[in-house]
């Protein structure tokens, strides 16, 4: 049966995200989606008058080569996916799948190395083309987010159809405040770090890449962080779920890490030297998202969020960081989750998740729900 919600999902990435014009090339990779999905976006590409090109991916499959494969096979694929990406303007990625941890067997060493041999694909996508990543709701998500799987839809279909235009006026403000601001203060339970973002330009996330969306991201100037973080949203790496992660800094480097699952966080963070830097610092503030469900997609724009990522850096954010390793970790710091504050240059710009500055408050939930 056709679902109208398909096609308002679709209109809203490639009319919004990607803003699609006449004659430019779109690649849709879709990742175990009904292929009414797909259809839907093939559709609105074309209303559009652009060119899509579709690629169908199947996590099965993929987990059973990653399994055995092997450097020579990489450097094909690597050659072939990167030629055919320097041909498209844009990029759509709805990505499925029953069971995220599909990867969870797959040895470390092969993740690194598909990773590592991919990433020129991955970097002229981000750098070269007009992109929006997004899931797609499955039964395992629902059971993540402790929601039924119709509730778990149609919550799905909200955040990712709202209005993100109404993010835009609140976004510069912060976007403003964090260009001119040099150290960043935060605090709450297991929480106390210090760092600067002095002269690293603030880029601002309202649907144009992610959907869901709502932050606003910046770096740290690398060796600024002092301090420990303890982040209380779990988080799922490389198939693997992470619980009660706690990060420890000296000069910007991590020198102590613990978690449920210790000795694999520590080999994740060893995977090369930038890896025990941090590449990001966002503030997150989507209305709809409320609880963590081990999607790093929605748990990092959880509303009352930061995320603090070791590894790369974004050539926006550019602090010197380099790193195969990109994991967005997730604190919660809304009242019902233990609150906390994050100062800019000594004042309080978010108390328990609620943003106190006037020009702020057009990012708290009361104005973004309408």
């Amino acid at each position: 049966m056709h679902d109208p919600r398909f096609d308002r999902l679709a209109d809203v990435l490639v009319s919004f995200s990607t803003h699609l014009q006449k004659g430019e090339r779109v690649l849709i990779d879709a990742f175990d989606i009904p292929p009414e999905m797909t259809i839907a976006l093939v559709r609105a590409a074309m209303r559009a008058k652009a060119l899509p090109y579709v690629q169908i991916h199947q996590a099965q499959v993929s987990r059973a080569l990653a399994l055995g494969i092997v450097e020579e096979q990489l450097e094909v694929s690597s050659a072939i996916e990167l030629a055919r990406m320097k041909k498209m303007d844009a990029y759509i990625a709805v990505r499925g799948g029953a069971n995220i941890t599909e990867q969870s067997d797959v040895p470390p060493e092969q993740l690194k190395l598909v990773a590592r041999k991919m990433k020129p694909v991955l970097d002229w996508r981000v750098k070269k083309t007009k992109w929006c990543v997004l899931r797609w709701p499955s039964a395992s998500m629902a059971q993540l987010a402790g929601m039924s799987t119709e509730a778990f839809e149609n919550f799905y279909f909200d955040v990712c159809t709202l209005d993100y235009s109404r993010m835009v006026p609140g976004m510069k403000a912060l976007k403003a405040l964090m260009d001119k601001t040099d150290r960043v203060h935060i605090e709450g339970p297991g929480t106390d770090l210090r760092f600067s973002i002095k002269d690293i330009p603030a880029v601002m996330c309202g649907g144009s890449h992610n959907i869901p969306d709502g932050e606003v991201f910046t770096a740290p100037v690398k060796t600024s962080v002092e301090g420990h973080v303890t982040y209380n949203a779990p988080s799922i790496y490389q198939g693997t779920a992470f619980d009660n992660v706690r990060l420890e800094f000296k000069a910007g480097k991590i020198v102590g890490a613990t978690a449920n699952n210790t000795e694999k966080l520590n080999a994740i963070l060893d995977s090369d030297a930038g890896a025990r830097f941090i590449g990001e610092f966002a503030i997150a503030f989507n209305p709809h998202i409320l609880s963590p469900m081990r999607d790093i997609l929605f748990d990092e724009k959880i509303s009352g969020s930061f995320h603090f990522t070791p590894g790369q850096c974004y050539e926006q954010t550019e602090n010197g960081n380099r790193s195969q390793v990109h994991w967005d970790m997730v604190n919660i710091q809304r009242a019902d989750w233990g609150g906390g504050t994050i100062r800019f240059d000594g004042k309080v710009i978010r108390q328990d998740g609620v943003f106190l500055p006037k020009s702020l408050q057009a990012l708290n939930p009361e104005h973004l729900l309408g």
